[in-house]
């Protein structure tokens, strides 16, 4: 068996693939053999120390695989049961691994695992903030930045079957067709164009009710002028870079915005909120509404590279590692 390790932050070189031991699992655990494992830009992240960590450390948060063994209590999987996660503890990084139940979600049959591994965090990201953080009614239009990465290609087309107008925000002319093909009915390439003027352009003046941004301290500003008053400004991100901090009377109270920053753990924290996510998500996918194609393969061994192309932009859609 074998896991990426970290021991302190820094660049990719940083990931190192050790051999491990697992012990057998405990109550309320099951030992997963991984097929494969989500690569997300969160995992910079914590590798970088802009989400800290306590050291030595595993990483990843998000996988697939079958289950080879069960604890001594655990009822509701049984040994063979395919299944998938995202969540912490970090530890996705790894060919197998020992895993609470509480966080784990069957996988149907009709959805491939691989597949699964690449739908759990991005799929269950659209979800809440589609449904949740600012539930979407038919009709909005909608502000969604990189909307040619990998969340992106699952909101846009997520968001188009509620019934929104899609706005979204891509860096190069090359991502354009790629956003169209995913839902969206506006591109704007923010590398060329003031993205906030061309909003108010497409909305006659009028603004748009929420901005959802991945990206972070590069977006941030122009996106709160797309908002009209009363609107929300989604953060969800840090692609270019966190935040800096926000003047309330400047930024917020001219226009009565609401500013939110959400994550997966505060949406769904029971198991109740999980499958409700889980399974919204895997009927998105099996009835074809929502349609994802896996962009890169990388081997665990190469996971150094993996991040390399992460944080360069290379990765255009969802990747996976696989063990």
């Amino acid at each position: 068996m074998k896991a990426v390790k970290i021991q302190k932050t820094g660049g990719p070189e940083i990931l190192e693939l050790q051999d491990i031991t697992l012990r057998k699992p405990l109550k309320d655990e099951v030992l997963i053999e991984h097929v494969a494992i989500g690569l997300n830009y969160i995992d910079t992240y914590h590798r970088s120390g802009l989400y800290p960590l306590i050291y030595p450390s595993g990483l990843g948060m998000e996988a697939s695989g079958v289950i080879k063994e069960v604890g001594p209590n655990v009822t509701n999987f049984s040994v063979g049961d395919k299944v998938a996660y995202a969540a912490v503890p970090l530890g996705a990084y790894s060919t197998h691994r020992i895993f609470k139940t509480n966080s784990l979600v069957k996988v149907p049959d009709e959805i491939d695992l691989t597949l699964a591994a690449t739908l759990m965090t991005k799929g269950l990201t659209t979800f809440y903030l589609l449904h949740k953080t600012y539930p979407v009614t038919s009709g909005e239009t909608i502000l969604f930045h990189a909307a040619a990465g990998g969340v992106g290609q699952i909101f846009c087309q997520w968001a188009k079957s509620l019934g929104c107008k899609v706005i979204g925000t891509v860096g190069s002319d090359e991502k354009i067709v790629l956003a169209k093909k995913n839902g969206c009915d506006e591109v704007i390439n923010y590398s060329k164009e003031d993205f906030s003027k061309k909003v108010m352009e497409i909305t006659e003046g009028k603004g748009l009710p929420v901005v959802y941004d991945g990206v972070g301290k590069s977006t941030f500003e122009k996106s709160v002028k797309c908002l009209k008053t009363r609107g929300m400004m989604v953060s969800f991100g840090n692609a270019s870079g966190a935040l800096d901090p926000i003047d309330v009377p400047k930024t917020l109270q001219p226009k009565g915005l609401f500013f939110v920053r959400p994550s997966m753990g505060q949406y769904l924290h029971s198991n109740e909120e999980l499958n409700e996510a889980s399974k919204t998500l895997f009927e998105k996918i099996s009835s074809g509404k929502v349609k994802v194609e896996i962009f890169k393969k990388y081997k665990l061994e190469d996971i150094q590279q993996a991040h390399i192309d992460l944080e360069s932009r290379k990765i255009t859609g969802p990747a996976v590692i696989i063990p």
